[in-house]
């Protein structure tokens, strides 16, 4: 049977989870960020954990941002086969969720309407939207503001088939290691292994926001996320880029089938807020 959602909904629930997203850390980060604080070996690093979860609690309890850079609205949607949208477009309907967002949240609005030219755009629309089509009758929003300091960290890499294994694995701690202190560590590493150039990296996007601390079903996938995460930790790099044993918060992979020639890797890169809000509807 069909379901039908009115685009009017979307809208709602959009403008909701940018302003819930910029506000307040996701449970999942906050649990990561305390155990972080909790085992950091630096003096200086732990100072630095604990302003920054002093910073969340103000934005919290202030309702201000969690940092000053509210991102570029990355929203992905999972859609039921089974559900019909009425009432508007609904390319639409999700820029204006994003619009009544940034606007009723008083949030920075980053967004420029041509790459060169340079015009903001004055309400950080249009979002980039990635749309999968999926079994049901529901629809799963993950809104997830992404910050430019970390954004502009990222890699992605072509590599060879011959690579293998340990050229992926030397390909994130290079971009991890060339990326230092400018993508405000803790940082959480998202990574997308195969498909094409573009798959990869919107696989890496997605992984950013899984569950951090949770891993991949796939066993040398989760036995990688963790020795990754290790060895990202002991580069010294550390909070703030000061020094320390906390780089990382958590490391996050995503894999899917690619061709014989290629083995395509991204890794994005994002600061310790790493927001992302999910909802079903």
């Amino acid at each position: 049977m069909i379901r039908e959602i009115n685009v009017s909904e979307l809208t709602e629930n959009i403008r909701e989870m940018c302003i819930q997203a910029n506000y307040y850390l996701s449970p999942d980060m906050e649990e990561r960020l305390q155990q972080a604080a909790e085992t950091e070996e630096s003096p200086l690093g732990r100072k630095i954990l604990f302003q920054l979860q002093e910073n969340l609690e103000i934005a919290s309890s202030e309702m201000i941002p969690i940092c000053q850079d509210t991102g570029m609205a990355v929203i992905f949607m999972e859609i039921g086969q089974d559900v019909h949208f009425t009432g508007g477009d609904f390319e639409e309907a999700v820029n204006e969720g994003v619009r009544l967002g940034y606007l009723d949240g008083y949030l920075r609005k980053s967004v420029v309407k041509d790459p060169l030219i340079r015009e903001n755009t004055k309400d950080n629309t249009p979002a980039v939207i990635h749309t999968a089509i999926v079994p049901g009758d529901q629809v799963k929003i993950t809104v997830a503001p992404k910050g430019f300091g970390s954004e502009n960290m990222s890699r992605i890499f072509m590599l060879k088939p011959a690579d293998g294994m340990e050229g992926v694995k030397h390909a994130i701690l290079t971009a991890v290691k060339d990326a230092g202190p400018n993508a405000c560590p803790p940082i959480v590493v998202g990574v997308g292994i195969g498909g094409t150039f573009e798959k990869c990296a919107v696989m890496a996007k997605q992984a950013l926001t899984r569950k951090a601390g949770s891993h991949s079903e796939i066993p040398y996938v989760k036995d990688m996320e963790e020795e990754l995460l290790e060895k990202i930790n002991r580069l010294g790099i550390g909070p703030g880029g000061l020094g320390g044993t906390t780089t990382a918060l958590a490391v996050n992979i995503n894999t899917y089938p690619t061709h014989i020639a290629g083995l395509p890797v991204a890794v994005n890169i994002c600061c310790h807020v790493n927001r992302h809000v999910v909802r079903t509807i």
